[in-house]
């Protein structure tokens, strides 16, 4: 179960900069934690997207989790990586 302090960020086809964006502008809204999720091709996105968050933000975050599997999405079976990221106080 997700806290009210979590937000999903799901990985799709916007540029990687926003996704970022909506990142940064979340914790800066109060949201202790972000899971950046990616579905199918979008894995090695949800990794980027992880990868410079990170570059931007260093020390403020800390990578929590990562869990990789498989779900049924619209009708279909596919792989996701949803990477949890908690803010640092």
């Amino acid at each position: 179960m997700l806290s009210p302090q979590t937000k999903i960020i799901d990985i799709g086809k916007k540029h990687i900069d926003d996704y970022i964006f909506d990142a940064i502008v979340s914790f800066n809204e109060g949201i202790d934690e972000i899971i950046i999720k990616g579905r199918g091709d979008f894995i090695s996105k949800a990794v980027d997207v992880y990868r410079i968050l990170k570059d931007k933000l260093g020390d403020s975050i800390e990578l929590v989790n990562v869990e990789i599997g498989s779900e049924r999405f619209r009708g279909r079976r596919r792989s996701y990586i949803a990477i949890r990221v908690r803010r640092k106080y």
